[in-house]
């Protein structure tokens, strides 16, 4: 009867040692936690440099294609644009040579000087040539309307030759170097009629 009552007490303290076990490993399931947040925290971060990273990365190859791009914008406007200040130059001596072409020879005229005027028509076609090979263009508008871009007005009259706000006479010839004037061409242009001005008031 002695042995029918120990073995109660021997299953209690089982259980009693079994607690314990359980408990510690309930507590060991729990330990991990802080360390998962922690690399969570560290991922987080790691994703922001990277990201930042990123942009400054972006940010920096998108400056160096923009200086890229107006370093070859400048070469090209260097190499379009250097016979500027030459050409100014050149541009008045052809108006030289074209005034003096315009000087009417009398007949017989010494032989001397109408080869002279021969030479300067001569001359004149190979500046004009040399003009076109380097984009100089002549600017001759008479006739046509009137271009405050292109065109500078020294005066108005009143003629029936050509349209309202266009250009009677050209004083003076003006030049484009590759679409960029160089120098504007001076011009007389038709002004409005009074009677004009009174009907349009009206």
């Amino acid at each position: 009867m002695s042995e029918m009552k120990e073995a109660p007490v021997t299953g209690q303290e089982g259980k009693e040692n079994a607690t314990p076990a359980v408990a510690a490993s309930a507590g060991h399931d729990l330990e991990p936690a802080p360390e998962i947040k922690q690399l969570q925290a560290e991922l987080e971060q790691a994703r922001a440099e990277a990201a930042e990273s990123l942009d400054r990365y972006l940010r920096a190859k998108a400056e160096t294609e923009n200086s890229r791009k107006r370093a070859e914008a400048d070469v090209v406007a260097a190499h379009k644009y250097a016979l500027e200040r030459f050409a100014s130059e050149i541009v008045i001596v052809r108006d030289s040579l074209e005034l003096a072409r315009m000087v009417e020879l009398p007949e017989g005229s010494n032989p001397a000087v109408q080869k002279m005027h021969e030479g300067l028509d001569l001359t004149l076609k190979l500046m004009d040539r040399a003009f076109q090979k380097f984009g100089v263009t002549l600017l001759d508008p008479k006739g046509q309307k009137f271009d405050p871009e292109r065109h500078q007005a020294i005066s108005m009259v009143d003629s029936e030759e050509v349209p309202l706000n266009h250009v009677v006479n050209v004083v003076q010839k003006g030049y484009l170097l590759n679409d960029r004037l160089l120098r504007p061409a001076m011009v007389v242009v038709r002004r409005t009629p009074a009677a004009d001005k009174g009907t349009g008031q009206a």
